[in-house]
């Protein structure tokens, strides 16, 4: 069985919204309460729960037509969103071993996407 671009693109895409959802939920964990109530008001996790929903959907379009073995290591993409968003949003630091973590991941992908071909 062969991996469609498109299968691709629908778990990049995937990564891309659950490295939102990543976000959001720890944004909404820095505003949580030692309470149950804190957890349904607090509307940061709310929308990190349903970006991780969304992204489940986009997992599950692109893997309905494409190899998993290749499709599954895409998702690690979403680190590279995730350290992106944590620079932007959160004022974290990027440092070397970062970068080298990304180079890490973009190799390991192309390897598999090259494989799929």
């Amino acid at each position: 069985m062969n991996t469609p671009a498109s299968s691709m693109l629908w778990v990049i895409a995937g990564s891309v919204v659950g490295s939102f959802g990543m976000l959001f939920l720890k944004l909404g964990a820095e505003r949580l309460r030692a309470n149950l109530l804190s957890l349904a008001t607090n509307w940061r996790l709310v929308v990190g729960v349903v970006f991780y929903l969304l992204s489940s959907v986009l997992f599950t379009i692109g893997v309905k037509h494409g190899e998993l073995s290749v499709l599954y290591p895409l998702v690690s993409v979403g680190s590279i969103w995730t350290l992106l968003w944590s620079k932007i949003f959160l004022g974290e630091e990027l440092t070397r071993p970062k970068f080298v973590a990304v180079g890490m991941i973009l190799a390991g992908s192309g390897l598999l996407i090259l494989g799929a071909s």
